[in-house]
């Protein structure tokens, strides 16, 4: 059975606490896009990793893996959640997915953060274990996105690299909208 698993960004601290701000498995096209996958019989899971400012990524791996990773499975992260896809894929080599979306993707190349949840190297044999890999990213995105598609294009050259153009981190705010249909029909 066809399932995917969508992963959030980053919350920090100050927005995880604030009642007003969704979480973020609830934010942006997330729920969205978790919707019309479920309508297409596709099982579609947003985990939500908890304390993500703590940059755990103990954490992340342990909600992920609660789901089924298989050759039919497409995995989807946004921001943060795109740069824990590399590296759980990259300490994986043993598993194979169908596809793979990293959206505004986040690898803290200039180490903005002080941590080490992405003190690792790209496996260049990512791209081979997948059917179909895309990045999709904003032409006006934040300069740390933009850096991390360069080092993604750089370390995956096989990757299919989309530009959207004003979508900037693909946040709600930014694409004035929650529905996301270039990735949906991008996943179908």
């Amino acid at each position: 059975m066809r399932n995917a698993i969508i992963l959030h960004w980053l919350t920090y601290e100050d927005e995880y606490y604030r009642e007003e701000q969704p979480a973020g498995s609830d934010a942006n096209w997330l729920p969205w896009l978790q919707k019309r996958l479920m309508m297409n019989d596709i099982k579609a899971d947003t985990p939500e990793v908890p304390r993500p400012f703590d940059f755990d990524y103990g954490s992340w791996v342990r909600e992920v893996e609660r789901y089924d990773i298989t050759p039919e499975t497409t995995l989807v992260g946004q921001s943060m959640g795109s740069g824990f896809w590399v590296r759980y894929l990259t300490e994986h080599p043993e598993i194979v997915v169908d596809k793979v979306f990293l959206v505004a993707p986040w690898l803290n190349v200039h180490r903005e953060e002080d941590t080490d949840f992405f003190a690792f190297d790209i496996d260049p044999g990512l791209v081979a274990r997948t059917n179909e890999f895309h990045v999709f990213t904003s032409d006006n995105d934040r300069h740390e996105s933009l850096d991390s598609v360069a080092l993604l294009r750089e370390k995956l050259p096989d990757a299919r690299i989309r530009v959207f153009p004003g979508y900037g981190h693909f946040a709600l705010a930014d694409m004035g909208t929650e529905a996301f249909p270039e990735l949906l029909d991008a996943i179908l």
